[in-house]
């Protein structure tokens, strides 16, 4: 059965659930807890390793490094060409509808 946006995102396998879903009461950004070691980017379907510096740094991974799963291919490409094409030419500093802003720009494209 096809995930639907209201249900929660599945993972690989339950230790990546974990790691993604990671909750701290001290450090509610991810980037700032030094426990939190796995972030999922929902908008670009990608995982990544944080790199604690003090930004937002992470770095890609394509495998699962509990399960060993080929994890998914990055949207990033296709969601910046997505926007290109409605005439969005700089997200960083533009309104791009509210879509974009999560998984549903691919998830629900006619939405």
């Amino acid at each position: 059965m096809p995930q639907t946006e209201d249900q929660p995102r599945q993972h690989c396998c339950a230790a990546m659930t974990a790691h993604v879903n990671h909750v701290c009461k001290q450090h509610p950004d991810p980037f700032d807890c030094a426990d939190h070691l796995i972030f999922y980017a929902p908008r670009f379907d990608e995982y990544g390793i944080i790199i604690h510096d003090g930004g937002t740094s992470m770095i890609s991974i394509h495998y699962c490094p509990w399960c060993g799963v080929r994890l998914p291919e990055s949207r990033r490409d296709a969601w910046f060409d997505a926007l290109e094409t409605l005439g969005y030419d700089d997200p960083a500093d533009q309104d791009i509808p509210m879509a974009f802003q999560t998984d549903a720009w691919y998830r629900n494209p006619l939405a």
